[in-house]
């Protein structure tokens, strides 16, 4: 029988981008409807823990769900209060920055004129007096801006709903996914691989809440004892934004540096902030997510990059947030499908050569490692 002739390279490729400029076309186009619900599909998966527990103390499933969204949307809205209340305490500073700013020009102005020999340029004045004027004119905007994006989020009314539906149907949806993807028996495979979704989400949120707590409170004691002004504000969103790896931090430490810069004096304070939340980051990077997040979430750090760019450019903010957390439940199913099991490799953490051989001896590329065996025989 005569064997059908492989597609070419060049149509494989141009089917491989054709199904990703569609998928890119379908998560622009479908953002309203698929960001709220992969946020509640991962506190759904947070939550089920506390709505099982509920469940154990004799309470029915649909009172358990909404007993736990309750308390979800508690949490959610005592971290908008809070923020609210720093944002407007920061609005009434914008007088003392102004003149913060005469102060630095003028200082500019003097360095230029005594050490250079050259005498201020009109073009400085001008561009102190459009910032001052964007802060006068635009500081109760900025404020109305900042909470009406918190607004918002608080707004999302899908999302409770979305979550409460997802913990009342759970075993109904784990059914369906049993039925769709394995039966006889693989079904134990089947079960397997959703245990270990629901793993590295509810170890990736949980943990990551836990990180954030304590670089909220490092943040913010260390902000306190420099002297910054709003440490509570500054401190717990630069750990808020440590849910962006890599970019997150950076930004969360920009914000104090600058703002001590513009109201002390001294040069020091900017500085210590600097050098303190850098030792603070290497802390977490080290210590705190290694030992409380673990290697759940074991994407290698190329990846990740890729993931927060390619998230901010389709999604934005929420897609640098969520794309991670997807992306490793991707790589869980890569490492269960066999045909896949490469690309859930490419995604994971860098192995050394002996992890690599001994994953692959142990039966997940077994094609490839039957090859390996053979080399080594024949060397």
């Amino acid at each position: 029988m005569l064997k059908s002739a492989e597609n070419p390279w060049f149509f494989n490729l141009t089917v491989v981008l054709a199904g990703l400029t569609l998928l890119v076309f379908v998560l622009i186009q479908a953002s309203s409807i698929l960001i709220p619900f992969l946020f509640a599909v991962f506190f759904s998966i947070l939550l089920t823990p506390l709505s099982s527990l509920l469940e154990k103390y004799g309470l029915y499933r649909i009172f358990s769900s909404l007993f736990s969204v309750l308390i979800g949307i508690t949490v959610l809205s005592g971290i908008i209060f809070f923020f609210y209340n720093q944002v407007v305490n920061l609005a009434q500073d914008i007088t003392m920055i102004e003149r913060r700013i005469n102060e630095l020009f003028d200082q500019f102005s003097g360095f230029f004129h005594v050490y250079l020999n050259v005498e201020p340029d009109a073009q400085l004045e001008s561009a102190e007096d459009a910032i001052i004027s964007f802060l006068r004119d635009n500081a109760e905007t900025l404020t109305r801006g900042a909470m009406t994006a918190a607004t918002t989020l608080t707004m999302f009314f899908l999302i409770p709903i979305y979550v409460f539906l997802l913990l009342l149907y759970r075993d109904f949806f784990r059914d369906f996914f049993l039925m769709a993807y394995a039966r006889g028996e693989r079904n134990k495979k089947a079960e397997n691989l959703l245990d270990k979704i629901q793993s590295v989400v509810q170890n990736y949120i949980s943990g990551m809440f836990i990180v954030i707590c304590i670089l909220a409170v490092l943040n913010s004691a260390a902000l306190l004892i420099i002297g910054v002004g709003h440490p509570l504000l500054f401190g717990v969103f630069a750990a808020l934004l440590n849910v962006i790896p890599f970019l997150g931090p950076i930004i969360g430490s920009i914000l104090p540096i600058v703002y001590a810069l513009l109201t002390m004096d001294s040069l020091w304070p900017p500085f210590a902030v600097l050098i303190t939340f850098y030792v603070i980051q290497l802390f977490e990077s080290n210590l705190f997510r290694p030992l409380i997040v673990g290697n759940k979430v074991s994407l290698n750090p190329l990846v990740t990059l890729l993931a927060i760019f390619v998230g901010g450019q389709i999604w934005g903010l929420a897609g640098m947030i969520l794309f991670i957390p997807a992306l490793a439940m991707l790589k869980e199913v890569f490492d269960e499908v066999e045909a896949l099991q490469p690309y859930g490799y490419l995604l994971g953490r860098v192995k050394t050569r002996e992890e690599t051989e001994a994953q692959f001896f142990s039966g997940k590329f077994p094609s490839f490692g039957k090859a390996v065996d053979e080399e080594k025989q024949d060397q």
